[in-house]
């Protein structure tokens, strides 16, 4: 009996925090911009020096991501997570499991999420427009023609 109830605990405790295990806590997100080479930041202090770039962030963390770059507009990306595929079922096989603890776990730590976009992608805006656009005014003539 003794044996019986240590395997259980055993097994519960072996897949608690299943999202942990085959998905882990971090995320690749991959960062671009047309045109590429804008500087980007997170509110949460991570940054590239020029676009295309990735990072490993932690599935838990929310963050937005500004890009800037000389001549352009600056563009700010909200990036939140989301309880999706694999996590979902990685979490779910914590509550089939008996892994309680695993469900707080994966909650706590990301691993039942997905970061949303990802890849970020921003197009750039010129600060000011193209000389022959800021040139051509209203049209003046008799009203009607």
């Amino acid at each position: 009996m003794i044996r019986q109830c240590l395997a259980a605990a055993l097994v519960a405790a072996g897949v608690s925090a299943c999202g942990s295990i085959t998905r882990g806590t971090s995320e690749t997100i991959t960062f671009t911009s047309a045109p590429s080479g804008a500087a980007m930041t997170t509110s949460t202090n991570r940054s590239c020096p020029t676009t295309p770039c990735s990072l490993d962030i932690p599935r838990s963390e929310e963050f937005d991501a500004t890009f800037t770059l000389p001549g352009y507009r600056s563009q700010t990306v909200p990036v939140r997570t989301k309880l999706v595929g694999s996590g979902a079922a990685g979490f779910a096989g914590n509550v089939l499991a008996g892994g309680v603890i695993g469900m707080g776990v994966d909650a706590y730590n990301g691993a039942a999420f997905d970061h949303v976009p990802n890849p970020v992608i921003v197009t750039m805006v010129p600060e000011a427009l193209p000389s022959a656009a800021r040139t051509r005014g209203p049209r003046r003539g008799r009203p009607g023609v």
